[in-house]
């Protein structure tokens, strides 16, 4: 493959370049959106193809990407896509588009779809009574001793009588969920709250999220409930777990590691998050951002801790296969940097777009409340579900 990039100068909105069929990974402006198929791409082969990539380039530090979802399941089956057109926009402003062997070059922006009122059924995927005994058998193993913490999950499904508007639902996240990683795969639509992983040279961040409460809208309940939240030891103690995961993961792959000492609250618009921003530096040779990726994912804020013992309880629990919910979305350029969000708070569309999964789950631990969690989940899900069926 050849490409090649160019300076853009004209600004665009990344959503309006992925509309409904296209490619999107964007927080505050700043992202990447894709259009077309150059080529789908095995996760072990990635980093070769795009190194193989012939590039030409007037844009310094722009170079082609891969993007796309690795599945929760560790090991399962995964490509990456490498888009024929790449629209890219940097914090500092630079903007560019990157075409793969000659792709036309048509960047004219997507209508934006026209308020249409539509007739949704949202019903439970997973049975309630199904996914109260799940919670409850995973807190009884905490309980036990035979796990420190496990991540319970379920589904909702959403459907109408005609497609549902990809574009239409990415604009309305936009709106609401600007400062989330917004991002579209493959009918995989979303907005995370929580990096993953972000790797710019020599630079690694990370911002895991544990320990969730509700938002109301009225100021002082919601300042009520972050205070609570903070002062939780059941909180505290699902929120340390994710913590200590991911240090201990990134720490033999750097020089130094920082993170904040005490969690602090991140909110979004339905929900508030304990959450603890970390920042080292890679020691050479230094991983590409896969290579974390693959070590971090999923996470005992998706999966639990053990790892291994609290995926078999969820894959005996729950009832169904995540595929590529509670995973890891983004993507990674021919240099090993990326960004990539935990892939929560999303919708995976039918091949018809008639229809919606969407899943969400909460971190189980000793003090758990089979109820509570039932309503932790409620309200995750009311992220994705305003944003598809609000007219």
């Amino acid at each position: 493959m050849r490409a090649h990039t160019r300076p853009l100068a004209h600004d665009v909105d990344l959503n309006d370049i992925a509309g409904g069929d296209g490619y999107l990974f964007v927080r505050d402006g700043v992202g990447v959106a894709g259009r077309g198929v150059a080529a789908r791409v095995p996760l072990a082969q990635v980093a070769a193809t795009l190194a193989a990539i012939e590039h030409s380039s007037e844009v310094a530090g722009a170079h082609p990407i891969a993007l796309g979802v690795v599945p929760f399941e560790p090991g399962a089956p995964c490509e990456l896509v490498i888009p024929q057109v790449l629209v890219g926009k940097a914090a500092d402003g630079r903007r560019w588009v990157t075409t793969i062997d000659d792709a036309p070059l048509d960047l004219a922006p997507r209508s934006r779809p026209a308020p249409h009122a539509q007739t949704f059924h949202v019903a439970p995927r997973t049975p309630i009574d199904r996914y109260l005994a799940a919670v409850t058998r995973a807190r009884d193993a905490v309980r036990n001793g035979s796990l420190t913490k496990a991540v319970i999950a379920r589904e909702v499904t959403v459907s109408s009588d005609e497609p549902i508007d990809v574009h239409a639902v990415l604009m309305r996240l936009k709106a609401t969920f600007g400062s989330s990683y917004r991002y579209s795969v493959d009918g995989f639509i979303g907005a995370s709250p929580e990096l993953l992983v972000h790797v710019e040279g020599n630079t690694v961040r990370s911002h895991p999220l544990a320990g969730t409460a509700p938002r109301t809208g009225d100021a002082d309940t919601d300042r009520r409930a972050a205070s609570e939240l903070l002062a939780s030891e059941k909180n505290q103690i699902e929120h340390r777990v994710v913590i200590d995961m991911i240090h201990d993961t990134l720490l033999p792959w750097c020089s130094y590691l920082d993170w904040q000492p005490e969690p602090s609250i991140i909110t979004v618009a339905n929900v508030q998050h304990l959450g603890t921003a970390m920042e080292g530096h890679l020691s050479d040779p230094r991983p590409d951002v896969l290579e974390l990726v693959t070590a971090l994912s999923p996470t005992p804020a998706l999966g639990g801790f053990p790892r291994t013992e609290a995926l078999a309880l969820i894959a005996q629990a729950e009832g169904f296969a995540r595929g590529r919910y509670g995973g890891a979305v983004g993507w990674v350029d021919a240099h090993g940097d990326g960004s990539w969000a935990v892939a929560i708070r999303c919708a995976e569309l039918s091949p018809d777009r008639r229809s919606a999964r969407l899943v969400a789950g909460g971190g189980i631990v000793a003090d758990s409340e089979p109820l509570s969690e039932l309503a932790e989940t409620q309200a995750k899900l009311q992220a994705m579900l305003s944003a598809i069926v609000r007219p």
